[in-house]
């Protein structure tokens, strides 16, 4: 049986300054490995406000290679603390293509590689495809020196497919780094059933593959109504599921946090003996899924 290990999760607000931030989130990866995690999650995006909330192409500029300045500063650190890190960031890939990244770093500081969101979005305030190449690197997972992980990134985060396919390969823990809140205009009458509805299909992917679930949030509001910008008031909320979707730690909405969890592989292996949701699964008859549609 696989050892135990343990993850954490950084819940921090964000300015528009990217080395403040840089250097806020590396103290608080400090703070979590001195309290035992061994993997360490980002929320997405963490190098800056969540600039998609308007179509910018001068915020091009924040974007940066990957690996790169922020992932080598980082992997200094993971070396340092012998921590493995999943760190979200704005990716220049070539000019013109950009990417909504996630950098998987190991103890010793390796780049063991990256995944690139696969699902973007594009709602008020969240003009994704404005700024993302879609991904193109499927559902990879990560082997670290404490577990094998995967990664989805924020809107990922309500498709079953991704989830269920990185856990195909063997991933014990899957990563979702997050930038989700309330539109103003929405909270008062939507806002509750939106983060339960969030909470709820995340939890379902632990569920349904027998695997941990953690998911890092940005919290506190950004935007600027005095000048058109409404704004967003990002959720917090950030939360570790086991492997039957029981959440074992949660964040508040408002405060910056650190979890640390303890997971230990033996529940996935409980819960996939006695809920074998993956031994039951009729590999034979998906083939539709493949389509976008099925007409009559």
């Amino acid at each position: 049986m696989a050892d135990k290990f343990s993850i954490g999760l950084v819940q921090m607000r964000c300015t528009k300054n990217a080395e403040e931030n840089l250097a806020r989130a590396m103290e608080r990866i400090r703070e979590a490995s001195a309290r035992g995690a061994q993997i360490v999650c980002l929320h997405e995006l963490f190098l800056s406000e969540y600039f998609c909330r308007a179509e910018d192409a001068e915020r091009f500029n924040l974007a940066q290679p990957v690996p790169g300045p922020a992932t080598e500063r980082l992997a200094q650190l993971a070396r340092e603390r012998k921590i493995a890190l999943v760190v979200s960031v704005f990716e220049r890939r070539a000019p013109g293509v950009y990417h909504n990244t996630c950098a998987v770093l190991d103890a010793d500081g390796a780049f063991l590689g990256k995944y690139r969101k696969m699902h973007i979005p594009d709602d008020p305030l969240y003009y994704e495809k404005f700024y993302f190449t879609p991904g193109d690197l499927g559902f990879p997972t990560f082997q670290t020196r404490y577990a094998r992980l995967g990664v989805q990134i924020c809107w990922d985060q309500w498709y079953p497919e991704g989830a269920r396919l990185v856990a195909l390969q063997g991933a014990q823990v899957i990563f979702y780094p997050t930038s989700i809140g309330w539109h103003p205009a929405e909270r008062a009458e939507y806002g509750a059933a939106q983060l339960d509805a969030w909470r709820t299909i995340q939890r379902a992917h632990a569920i349904a593959n027998g695997v941990y679930v953690a998911v890092a949030n940005r919290v506190g509001f950004e935007g600027d109504p005095g000048a058109g910008d409404p704004g967003i008031e990002f959720w917090g909320n950030s939360f570790v599921a086991d492997p039957f979707g029981q959440v074992v730690s949660e964040a508040g909405r408002e405060k910056e946090e650190i979890l640390v969890v303890e997971c230990d592989p033996a529940k996935s292996e409980d819960t996939r003996r006695n809920w074998p949701f993956l031994r039951d699964r009729r590999i034979d008859a998906y083939q539709p899924i493949l389509n976008r549609w099925l007409d009559e």
